[in-house]
């Protein structure tokens, strides 16, 4: 279907259309200014890649609970509404 989508006398429409539009003396400065753009914006990606923190590890894992301590020993209260009935 889109085989042959792009052909050469295509690209000479594309080009022949832009040259009427802008004329042929505004080319080389929008091309220059293209160029710079892509400058400044290969720049700045290469700026924020070195920037970048080193990635996160995670939380920290929670210590381990000895038997026999109190936290273990301790009774649980319910903690929903629906576990709680009223006497």
């Amino acid at each position: 279907m889109l085989r042959n989508a792009l052909e050469p006398w295509h690209l000479l429409l594309v080009v022949a259309a832009i040259t009427l539009l802008f004329g042929s003396k505004k080319l080389p400065d929008l091309a220059r200014g293209l160029g710079r753009s892509m400058r400044i914006l290969k720049a700045e990606t290469r700026a924020l890649h070195e920037d970048d923190p080193p990635a996160d590890p995670g939380p920290e894992p929670l210590p381990a609970i000895e038997p026999g301590t109190a936290t273990e020993s301790a009774p649980r209260r319910p903690t929903t509404a629906s576990a709680v009935r009223p006497a």
